[in-house]
């Protein structure tokens, strides 16, 4: 049988089977049916040619820009510092990391030692990890050696200061106060005298707590230091992060096995092919209960999966979601849903990735788990993950920690040819600004004209397909200047790069 019956015959499957999956959540079990949503595309996407757009994998050309972070002949560090910066950080991995190059720049601005900032327990993920579990610490103190002082911890005479002791009374020497996006004068202003009287200062929160606007240059491109040069994984993430790159760059690498299992992956990784290493590209995929819920979009899943995320919208957010007054067609239409994997995956393939990519798919759970996922699959069967490229004995220490998953994810994101995000948040936006910053190709989806012709349930592939293009045409990596508000860890230039 050809190619092209058996994916009519796969696509047919889909049409008269579809996969129940059952979700629970704290108070209930519901039964929610996932099936595609997008049939007639969905055809066109099976049925697409084997060649790939000859120019889908060029690299960027050079745009003129180039990392600008070097200090010069920046002053020494005084003798004496004011005394010691604790912040302590919420969030995921990518918000604590943007909380951790706003700390040193903090640091700076008031010429304290920082204590290697303490990351909190996430209550969605429930990770524990530390700084010093996600982050070489001796690397980001020796870049920063010039900059500001950091310690690992305080001294025994300030050994009280701790988050325990700030969580059960009100103290001195807590700064709570600071407003989102606080100017460098506020710190001056309020936490000098802290420091003056206390020797210390602990700033609680601290997410979002610096302005990207009227900073000196000098504390510009130091976070920009800290964010694309200071920090550096551990070890064992960085080691199994090039494992994976290694084995996706390697198209034979399963071929080669005298076995299908995975574990023999790190003989065949280490082995010399004669193959050139080919490319991959890494689709991010946040879809999880959480977002599904927040979004407060329709996804196909019939009246129990709109009571399910209803119900989890009352728990988590009381049902007060800015997104619930508009109907899933206005949000749509406004670039307001995450797009699905099934959406994705469509997407991929009419911007000219044929059946054969190496797709890496970076995502922590997804709401629906392989039900929801098996379309995207579909359309491409060489998609691999974590699971499929690494053993068990290789994601040991990882197993279970979010925070080190994102990590990996994050690394293997960085060393892709191709990256590309199913909808904006951290995540994105951290891995948007890095790969600007080292003019990698991203492609940035159109989240309002991918939900416009979603919505038009007549169009064709073909013009599915010219509509994106056209679309997209400057969204794959170009040089975006940051403007006022906007993030420097996502709009690094013109603050950290110099137009050459």
């Amino acid at each position: 049988m050809n190619l092209y019956a058996n994916l009519r015959r796969g696509l047919l499957c889909y049409v008269i089977f579809f996969v129940v999956v059952s979700l629970c959540n704290a108070s209930s079990s519901e039964v929610i049916t996932i099936k595609p949503r997008h049939l007639s595309l969905l055809k066109g996407a099976l049925q697409r040619s084997s060649g790939e757009q000859s120019d889908l994998w060029r690299p960027l050309t050079d745009q003129g820009w180039s990392p600008c972070i070097d200090l010069g002949n920046a002053p020494s560090l005084p003798e004496k510092t004011e005394g010691y910066i604790q912040v302590f950080l919420d969030g995921g991995l990518n918000q604590q990391r943007m909380g951790i190059c706003d700390a040193v720049a903090v640091a700076k601005i008031l010429n304290a030692t920082l204590v290697i900032p303490y990351l909190e327990v996430n209550p969605v993920w429930q990770d524990s990890s530390s700084f010093v579990d996600i982050f070489d610490v001796d690397h980001f103190i020796e870049s920063l050696k010039d900059d500001i002082r950091v310690v690992r911890e305080l001294p025994d005479e300030l050994s009280w200061s701790t988050r325990e002791y700030y969580a059960t009374a009100v103290r001195e020497t807590r700064v709570k106060t600071a407003p989102v996006h606080a100017s460098a004068n506020w710190y001056i202003e309020n936490v000098s005298p802290v420091l003056q009287s206390f020797g210390i200062a602990a700033i609680s929160p601290f997410s979002h707590r610096l302005s990207f606007d009227h900073l000196p240059a000098e504390i510009q491109r130091l976070r920009c230091k800290v964010n694309f040069q200071a920090l550096r994984f551990v070890p064992h993430i960085t080691s199994l992060g090039d494992a994976l790159v290694s084995r996706l760059r390697n198209p034979s690498w399963r071929n080669n096995k005298e076995q299908q299992n995975v574990d023999h992956l790190r003989d065949i990784t280490n082995s010399h092919s004669r193959q050139e290493p080919g490319k991959f590209a890494v689709l991010h995929l946040r879809f999880d209960k959480d977002m599904a819920a927040h979004s407060a979009c329709d996804f196909g899943g019939g009246k129990a999966e709109k009571l399910a995320l209803a119900k989890y919208r009352q728990m988590i957010w009381q049902g007060r979601v800015l997104n619930s007054q508009f109907t899933d067609e206005e949000l749509r239409s406004q670039g307001r849903c995450p797009l699905t994997p099934e959406e994705m995956g469509l997407l991929l393939a009419a911007f000219g990735f044929d059946n054969n990519t190496r797709l890496y798919l970076a995502s922590h759970k997804v709401y629906g788990g392989e039900a929801r996922i098996s379309t995207l699959r579909q359309v491409f069967p060489r998609m691999e993950d974590k699971r499929s490229l690494a053993s068990s004995e290789e994601r040991a220490r990882i197993k279970g920690k979010a925070s080190l998953l994102a990590a990996l994810d994050y690394y293997v994101s960085m060393h892709s040819d191709i990256f590309i995000s199913a909808s904006p948040g951290n995540m994105h936006n951290a891995l948007v600004g890095h790969r600007t910053f080292e003019n990698l190709k991203t492609i940035r989806p159109n989240m309002a004209l991918i939900g416009q012709l979603f919505l038009n349930k007549s169009i064709t592939w073909v013009d599915f397909q010219q509509a994106l293009g056209e679309g997209h045409v400057n969204r794959q990596g170009q040089i975006r200047l940051r403007k006022p508000k906007q993030s420097i860890y996502t709009y690094p230039a013109p603050d950290c790069m110099c137009h050459v």
